[in-house]
């Protein structure tokens, strides 16, 4: 039996992909996980959101600082 218990999504409207690594600035999702979020099973939006942790802790300092540098121009 499928579990279909809501997953809400992580998206903080912060909607800026970043070029060098394709994560958005603000959720730390591809594009292509936002935009299929809709049509994934709630399993499938727990495997996207158990990936967004990682990718924070591996991306956030080089996201921000170059996010900060473009608002700064």
């Amino acid at each position: 039996m499928r579990d279909e218990t809501e997953v809400p999504s992580p998206c903080i409207s912060v909607c800026v992909i970043d070029e060098p690594t394709g994560l958005c600035a603000g959720c730390y999702r591809t594009l292509d996980e936002i935009a299929g979020w809709i049509d994934l099973s709630a399993a499938e939006r727990r495997a996207v959101v158990a990936k967004l942790a990682s990718r924070r802790a591996l991306y956030e300092r080089e996201i921000s600082l170059r996010h900060t540098a473009d608002a700064e121009r």
